[in-house]
């Protein structure tokens, strides 16, 4: 939406899987299938299909998103004469997927460290890992964070049209990446120590076959609600009807710990206070607005623990549930898009 007030018409690239929902954008969407789902043949699938796409596409612009992205925008970029946007939404090397695997992250941070210097213009969410990036390629990144245009909906479903329990307390995850060392599996087993509550999981990752796993193992069933994916603005609902919203990713990578997800700001602005690990951005955002808890370890004991005495102090959930209505007066993409704006119309 950005690009188009920028004055471009825009075309969004992508895959489509089979578990992909229908989009519904404002601009034109390419989605291919692919041979390869996942591994090196993905990437490499991708990345040739989607470099002889924009070689054969008109365009004056290419926004890469991700360093998965990046090898066929820059040679697409390079031999039509193009500008090429790169917009880094995390520090993908940092990620756990490549620090558990250190020969895949090699050639990655290859790729990297051969295209990365030569880009004019580079974005990323948070100003943790421009400090990465600057220090590591003395390059000036722009910080543009994942944060949601202001919006008031038009109705709010109650919990009995949504399914969901009117007589308990509901903490949410929610979001794509419910992958490894997101503290999904420790939320989970939580549960076993809780009563009254209802964990609510909504989207995708790597981890959900491990969650099924626990729920019945565990017989918790009737205590954790797992929904697939789904749209934003169907998703919103459920958010606005939670009660908690939970960001405890580990500190077990550099990405992570630097980590500032879009999930943050959905519960901002769906009004829910913030359980979360102590995480170097996402703790800013919630001391300076005082808008959520900290658990001190993935243990699942400690965990519950903090959820009952958040519950049992109800003065103080309260107060930090109306200090989300500061915080997302400032935080939304109406001050934030500004940033991206810059980037885009950057003559550089």
């Amino acid at each position: 939406m950005s690009l188009i007030k920028s004055g471009y018409q825009v075309v969004e690239y992508g895959r489509i899987l089979p578990e992909s929902i229908p989009l519904n954008r404002p601009y034109q969407t390419h989605r291919v299938k692919h041979l390869f789902n996942k591994g090196p043949f993905f990437y490499a699938e991708y990345n040739i299909r989607l470099c002889c796409y924009l070689l054969f596409t008109k365009a004056n612009l290419i926004f890469a998103n991700d360093l998965d992205t990046l090898p066929a925008a820059y040679l697409a970029a390079k031999i039509k004469g193009i500008r090429l946007i790169y917009d880094t939404h995390e520090y993908f090397t940092g990620t756990p997927e490549l620090v558990s695997r250190p020969t895949v992250q090699k050639i990655w941070k290859a790729i990297e460290k051969r295209i990365f210097p030569t880009l004019d213009t580079i974005i990323t969410v948070n100003d943790s890992i421009a400090e990465l990036y600057k220090k590591e390629y003395n390059k000036d990144l722009a910080v543009v964070r994942n944060i949601p245009l202001s919006y008031t909906p038009d109705s709010i479903m109650t919990r009995s049209e949504l399914g969901l329990p009117e007589n308990k307390k509901i903490i949410i995850i929610q979001g794509t990446g419910i992958n490894k060392d997101r503290g999904a599996e420790e939320a989970c087993m939580m549960m076993k120590y809780l009563d009254d509550v209802i964990l609510l999981i909504i989207g995708g990752g790597d981890v959900i076959p491990d969650l099924k796993k626990i729920i019945k193992e565990e017989k918790l069933k009737d205590k954790i609600i797992l929904k697939n994916k789904m749209s934003f603005s169907e998703l919103r609902q459920y958010t606005l009807n939670a009660d908690l919203g939970l960001a405890i990713d580990k500190n077990t990578n550099p990405n992570y710990f630097f980590a500032l997800p879009n999930k943050l700001f959905d519960f901002i602005h769906a009004g829910i206070p913030v359980l979360s690990s102590r995480l170097k951005e996402i703790s800013k955002i919630i001391d300076k607005y005082d808008i959520g808890y900290y658990i001190d370890e993935h243990d699942p004991e400690h965990m519950a623990a903090v959820v009952k005495s958040i519950f049992a102090d109800k003065e103080t959930y309260h107060s930090k549930k109306q200090n989300t209505n500061i915080a997302k007066s400032a935080l939304c993409w109406e001050t934030e898009e500004t940033n991206l704006l810059k980037s885009i119309q950057s003559d550089r």
